[in-house]
Order: structure tokens, then sequence, then C-alpha cells
């Protein structure tokens, strides 16, 4: 029952939060606070999300945008993740690499976006590879700490059970540091989704990005919020998926720990 009671709030409240926010929207625009052809209606967005499905913009411009964030995103941990396990199981790998890549870390992606031009071209690769490094060198210092936290007693009775390296890798190093790992996938991925979108508004010709500059330009605040709705929402459901690979049994026993 307490569960029940629960989900209901977890569903409730948020529409009626959603609800009020909606409301006060549209006072404001009665109101005439600013004027219309600045802040549109809520019945206008809805409008002009009905016309954007209808010819097919919103759904190329998301898988576009998703597509570019997907592959970036995938590569930089498919990379960061066993650099940052080498970084934090050898000592002289740390002394050697640690120092740029806290340099690279705190350089913006965006900083790159001139290089990234002249290299690529206008495109998905340019936004690969923005996405690329503003994932990687978090992945890769996120990992390499969480390695560090390891007590040494696993190893110990990983050693006692005679499991070889690539076991010890797969058994006791990937699942206990995971839970850490996640958390740093999850806030990372929410970067890479900024990080293209910015992308795609100063140097794109397709994307949810470069719909919401194509808004603007025309004056179109309503697909201007349109955008930005779906924007948000595909944020969230990005965060929502990386959360579920808490699930995973393996992934469990590092959150058990």
């Amino acid at each position: 029952m307490k569960e029940n009671t629960n989900t209901a709030r977890a569903l409730l409240l948020p529409a009626l939060v959603a609800a009020i926010f909606i409301a006060l929207w549209t006072a404001i625009w009665r109101a005439g606070v600013f004027h219309q052809s600045a802040f549109p209606s809520p019945l206008a967005v809805v409008r002009g999300f009905g016309l954007e499905v209808a010819t097919g913009r919103l759904l190329n411009d998301s898988v576009t945008s998703l597509f570019r964030v997907t592959c970036g995103f995938l590569l930089a941990v498919a990379l960061g993740i066993p650099a940052g396990v080498w970084m934090g199981q050898k000592l002289s790998a740390r002394l050697a690499f640690l120092p740029m890549t806290n340099f690279f870390r705190n350089l913006s992606p965006l900083a790159w976006m001139p290089f990234a031009i002249l290299w690529f071209g206008v495109g998905d690769a340019a936004a690969m590879f923005l996405i690329f490094l503003s994932v990687f060198f978090p992945v890769v210092l996120a990992t390499m700490a969480a390695v560090g936290t390891i007590p040494l007693v696993y190893f110990h009775v990983a050693q006692n059970y005679g499991l070889r390296r690539f076991e010890k890798l797969t058994r006791v190093t990937l699942p206990a540091i995971m839970p850490q790992v996640i958390t740093t996938l999850r806030v990372t991925a929410g970067v890479a989704w900024l990080v293209d979108v910015a992308a795609e508004m100063i140097a794109g010709r397709d994307g949810l990005g470069f719909a919401v500059m194509d808004a603007r330009n025309g004056l179109r605040t309503d697909l201007l919020v349109v955008e930005m709705i779906v924007i948000g929402i595909i944020g969230v459901l990005i965060d929502r998926l990386l959360v579920q690979l808490t699930n995973v049994p393996s992934v469990r026993w590092g959150y058990e720990r």
C-alpha cells in the first residue's frame, strides 16, 4: 500500500507542478508583461509542436542530434574507462598522464570549435569530436579515482580463489567502480547533450541546436519553445536510461558493498 502511495505521489506531484507552471505562464501571457511576439502562449507552443511533428522536422532533428551524442559519448566511454582503470592501477601512468588529463578536462570543449570545423568541416564529425572531448577526460579521471577506492581485501580474496588478471578485472574491479562511474556517466551525458546542442547552434546545418537558431532567426518563438522543451525531455530520458545500469546484477554488487 505504501509503495502504491509513493508511486501515486511521484506521478501526481510533478503533474501538479507542471499545471501550476502552465497556469502562471498563461497568466503572464494574458497580462501582457512581455510582447506576444517575444513570449508565446502555451496554446501557440502546442500548435507549433503539432506543426513540427506534421512536417517531420522535429523527428529528423531529434534523431540527428541523438546520433551525434550517442556516437561521441560511446566512443569516449569505450576509451575512457579502460584508460582510467590503467591509470588507477599503474602509478607510472598516473604520474605521466594525470597532469595533461587534468589540463584537457578543464579546457572547454567549445574552445575546440574552430579546429573542429577546420579539421572535420560542418557536420556530424565535428560535433562528435566536441562531444568526445567533453566526456573522455572526466570519465578517465573518475574511473581512475574509483579504482583507488577499492579495498585491497577484495583483491586478496580474489587471489585466494585463484582468479586470473582478466577475471579480477571483470568480477572485482569493474563491478566495484561502476557506482561511481555510472554517476560520472550521468553527469557527462548531460554535458555531452549540452555541447551537442551548442555546437549545432554555432556551426550546424541540422539537429535541434540548429532548429533553435533557425526559429530565433525566423522570429518563431513558439517553435523556439518547442525545441527547448524537446531538448529538455530528451536530456531527462538519457539520464533515466543511464540510471537503468544500476539494475545490472554485477553493478548492484558494487552498490551493496
